[in-house]
């Protein structure tokens, strides 16, 4: 699933100032002490990120849930991610160094693999 880069920045505002200070990730009930342990990614979305002649590699981005974003993607269980780290994936041109966008200058932001916890078999 993509996202758009309002949603990406806002999630990966939200880890920079939590977890990649080395601060807890918050939730709606505070810390989140149960924090992901694996995020799958369907071979369908790795092959569209990839699809673009331009496209060397991807870029994965560690980002966090925010409230607002959580409501957006998951409307049924929202609590359930908020404060989560989750993963973005992106097409890059130059080992990671260059996002590609499109003709109109966006780049394609995905999001939405599935997350161990909650979704864990």
């Amino acid at each position: 699933m993509k996202i758009n880069k309002t949603d990406f920045d806002q999630m990966k505002a939200k880890y920079d100032q939590e977890v990649k200070k080395g601060k807890a990730a918050k939730g709606k009930k505070g810390d989140v002490d149960n924090q992901t342990d694996w995020i799958f990614f369907d071979r369908e979305t790795l092959e569209e990120i990839l699809a673009d002649p331009k496209a060397k590699g991807i870029k994965i981005y560690f980002t966090e849930y925010t409230e607002s974003i959580a409501k957006v993607y998951y409307p049924e269980n929202p609590d359930e991610f908020v404060g989560r780290i989750n993963l973005v994936l992106t097409a890059s041109s130059d080992m990671g160094q260059s996002n590609i966008s499109d003709a109109n200058g966006t780049t394609a932001y995905y999001n939405k693999g599935q997350m161990c916890p909650p979704y864990c078999q």
